[in-house]
């Protein structure tokens, strides 16, 4: 049956109104809906991209630990053990050695971030504590480019162990690099701990730097 438009419309409207009255006679609470800024509103792609946090250091090839004895650690004390690092590692790889680790010196922590095959840190590190170094050089027979710290490593029970740990990096300079920044790390530590009280203050930061040297060769 035809209708006029006007008749329609009307007919239209009275069945809205109706449905309006049905919804707001029921007791269940409406979703709240939120009307963003268009300011607020981010255009993205389609295919999310995986946002990567760089690390800022040096890509070294990590050749491992080795315990080492003493209390004094003089120059030429990680000769002997970096050696001992260094024909393990070339009795394993015969070719060029990749670059397996990012070494990476902070004011209070060195990280160690472990690289898998292509390259890229993985969420495997290696944390070592500034305080607890008591030598580090870059100045070994074996190779001029390796560079080598000692650390007191605390275990379960309480006891600690003295660990020589060495990297190979891509240059002679790049291990020097690494030997000067390990001792600004080092004085930084020294001055906070001084200043926090965890050391006496007549002690001198010369004094402390017996407990780690840096050689430049």
């Amino acid at each position: 049956m035809w209708q006029p438009a006007s008749e329609r419309l009307q007919h239209f409207q009275t069945m809205l109104k109706s449905k309006l009255n049905v919804l707001t006679l029921r007791k269940e609470p409406l979703p709240t809906v939120i009307f963003h800024e268009p300011e607020a509103i981010e255009l993205c792609t389609t295919t999310p991209l995986m946002k990567t946090r760089a690390h800022a250091g040096c890509k070294v090839t990590y050749l491992g630990k080795v315990s080492t004895t003493g209390m004094q650690f003089l120059s030429g004390c990680t000769e002997k053990p970096v050696i001992e690092l260094w024909k393990k590692h070339t009795l394993a790889r015969e070719d060029v050695f990749p670059a397996n680790a990012l070494l990476e010196i902070r004011p209070f922590q060195v990280w160690l971030h472990h690289l898998d095959l292509k390259g890229e840190a993985t969420v495997h590190m290696d944390t070592f504590q500034v305080a607890r170094i008591a030598y580090c050089t870059a100045d070994h027979h074996v190779s001029p480019n390796i560079f080598a710290w000692v650390y007191r490593e605390i275990n379960d029970d309480l006891s600690y162990q003295m660990d020589c740990h060495a990297v190979e990096c891509e240059s002679k300079l790049e291990a020097k690099k690494l030997a000067h920044a390990m001792m600004e790390a080092f004085k930084k530590t020294f001055h906070s701990m001084k200043s926090d009280g965890r050391i006496h203050r007549n002690s001198s930061s010369e004094e402390m730097s017996q407990e780690l040297e840096s050689d430049d060769g």
